[in-house]
């Protein structure tokens, strides 16, 4: 899965060019030169942000595997991810307004603050907290590393998700220019398709239908124990 991870971040980056993009102008800004280093700096501090919130997302959805409904919660967030791609404008719009938890217009004060230094400190902890502001994209790729079930494999999700939003951003930051929006709005139209199919895929894989890869036939839960099926091949 780790593959629709890049997928979703590298088109989902078209759309955030619209928050994000100036962000990283005001960031780039704080140079003379156009050093890539620091813009590299800046955006492995929101991959990282990333990549600890899937590792977080991810342990709970370890205690839902341990609890036996693994199966259950890759069909449920599958189902989820489905439904906010098909109606991604609105649960964007709804996530936006309610904020992360009432505290984006503290991290916006923190952000700012930043922004207003130089150096790769302050690029690196601008990334990290520019990772905090609630985004639709990434919240749908939060829930796919819920239906993962593992820690290792959350923060790698959100990692490779992060990977995939930096070459557009990088380029803005580079170039001191954002792609206008006629263009954004037709490159981010396959962004819901994709996350449709991702959902699909996480109900697929939900089902164990003992397909290879795509839907294998997940540990079963007797007595509270994990057991696994063996396969002997001749």
């Amino acid at each position: 899965m780790i593959w629709t991870a890049f997928l979703l971040g590298f088109l989902g980056s078209f759309h955030c060019l619209g928050m994000c993009g100036p962000i990283a102008l005001a960031v780039s800004a704080k140079e003379n030169s156009r050093f890539l280093a620091n813009k590299i700096v800046y955006n492995l501090g929101r991959t990282l942000t990333y990549a600890l919130m899937g590792g977080l997302i991810g342990l709970v959805g370890f205690t839902f595997s341990l609890a036996g409904v693994q199966q259950w919660i890759s069909i449920l967030m599958g189902g989820l991810i489905f439904f906010m791609a098909f109606f991604y404008k609105q649960s964007e719009r709804w996530i936006t307004q309610k904020g992360f938890f009432g505290g984006v217009y503290k991290l916006k004060i923190f952000l700012g603050q930043y922004l207003k230094k130089g150096g790769a400190e302050a690029f690196f902890m601008s990334g990290v907290l520019n990772g905090l502001l609630p985004c639709g994209m990434v919240y749908i790729a939060l829930i796919a590393s819920l239906a993962l079930q593992s820690p290792l494999e959350g923060g790698l999700y959100m990692f490779f998700f992060g990977l995939g939003t930096i070459p557009m951003l990088v380029a803005v930051m580079l170039t001191g220019k954002i792609l206008s929006i006629p263009i954004r709005y037709k490159l981010t139209n396959a962004m819901p398709y994709l996350a449709m199919f991702i959902g699909i895929l996480f109900i697929v894989r939900g089902l164990g239908l003992g397909i290879h890869y795509l839907s294998p036939k997940l540990p079963a839960v007797e007595d509270g124990k994990v057991t696994t099926e063996m396969t002997v091949c001749d």
